[in-house]
């Protein structure tokens, strides 16, 4: 099996060209969601670690923003709470997907948590600030506060640049996506 990562900034069209892949995605934050909403264990651990912040089951999206805005040291003191679960169910999915061709891994601190391994194909998806910062502005309940935080534990651009096996540039367009994606498969698949 081949672990295609696709790494780059948020909002950069990660989860959109995963899915062009056409083959199982494993999208971490669809499942951090899940997870807030499904998993009390996550919910107590949180709650006992930052009692001041989690009222009720499951984790109101309020809540956890309030948490992590509120001080700079709760981001950390969540995705270690967090990144261990969405560790054992990436494994889980690894396992469970073990004997497709291919599989696309839309983990946005894929690098920065060690995930990736020598053999991963890794994609780093570029895109003009500018067309970011429209469709960011654009989402349904963004905090910029919220997004300066998440930027601040990724690894730089140009690092992520650095380790990539592959770099697309999105220009949000279908066609030149789907121009990379396959010119991509081909050439993984020599």
């Amino acid at each position: 099996m081949i672990k295609i990562a696709i790494v780059g900034n948020i909002g950069s069209g990660k989860s959109y060209i995963s899915r062009l892949f056409s083959c199982p995605v494993f999208n971490a934050d669809k499942e951090v969601a899940r997870i807030y909403k499904t998993e009390k264990d996550c919910f107590y651990k949180l709650k006992k670690k930052l009692p001041n912040y989690f009222s009720r089951f499951p984790i109101q999206k309020d809540e956890l923003i309030n948490c992590i805005l509120d001080k700079k040291n709760n981001l950390k003191k969540i995705t270690k709470i967090i990144h261990p679960i969405i560790r054992k169910k990436l494994l889980k999915f690894l396992k469970n997907k073990k004997k497709n061709k291919f599989v696309v891994l839309d983990v946005p601190l894929y690098l920065e948590n060690k995930l990736n391994s020598q053999k991963d194909v890794i994609i780093f998806i570029e895109s003009k600030r500018s067309e970011i910062e429209k469709r960011l502005i654009k989402r349904k309940n963004f905090n910029r506060q919220l997004f300066n935080r998440f930027k601040k534990i990724q690894l730089s651009i140009e690092k992520k640049k650095k380790k990539a096996n592959y770099v697309i540039k999105n220009d949000f367009s279908k066609k030149t996506a789907q121009k990379y994606v396959k010119s991509i498969l081909k050439n993984i698949l020599k």
